[in-house]
């Protein structure tokens, strides 16, 4: 089974892309659901997160935080590193399972002849060894910003720290195998998706045989 990642910037549209791919049959895994599932309450890791933040950053139920969490990660980098090396490696198993690379197979009826991978940190980090294509979603920096702002009702000074901590936009698509422009109509975005994922099955196909 293949693997094509699909990345891109905060505010890029990386959801909107997917859930074309998606409405296609193709199945999609998404980091940042993992990336929560792995930190529910009764997890691992999320006893070791409150052993080494305090309790303070979980909620009177017992889930995490978030926002807590994010404040203090943006603000002290080496608390960031601890935070990446514990998460990392386990996010990283429960995607390869999620993909069927592991002990789990893909359904006998699956339809395609690859799967999707949807990280925001797909190439910061080793995410990018699990996929065999990239594609990007791309639009400008100023249009990262507006979005993100408008959508998670963040101030532009913190929406500006996130995108800084990301790969930059330029290193972004020198590592793209195919860039969906998101600036564009969604019909006429959807109808790229819809050529790409009929290019990737081919390509998956000819790979294989």
């Amino acid at each position: 089974m293949r693997v094509i990642g699909l990345t891109g910037g905060i505010g890029s549209g990386k959801s909107t892309v997917a859930r074309f791919f998606q409405e296609l049959g193709v199945h999609a895994v998404d980091a940042d659901i993992v990336a929560r599932e792995v930190v529910e309450p009764g997890t691992q890791a999320l006893a070791r997160i409150a052993e080494h933040f305090g309790k303070n950053i979980l909620t009177p139920e017992g889930a995490l935080d978030r926002a807590a969490l994010r404040q203090i990660v943006f603000e002290a980098p080496a608390e960031r590193q601890w935070l990446e090396n514990l998460l990392h490696p386990i996010i990283r198993n429960e995607i390869r399972r999620q993909l069927w690379l592991d002990d789990e197979p893909a359904p006998s009826d699956y339809p395609h002849q690859y799967v999707l991978l949807v990280s925001p940190l797909l190439l910061e980090t080793d995410q990018h060894q699990l996929a065999d294509e990239v594609i990007v979603v791309d639009v400008p920096v100023e249009t990262q910003i507006e979005r993100t702002m408008s959508r998670d009702q963040n101030n532009r000074d913190q929406v500006e720290r996130i995108i800084a901590a990301q790969m930059p936009r330029e290193d972004r698509l020198q590592k793209a195998d195919h860039v969906v422009d998101n600036t564009q109509p969604l019909a006429v975005v959807e109808d790229e998706v819809k050529a790409l994922h009929a290019l990737l099955d081919a390509n998956s196909v000819d790979q294989r045989s």
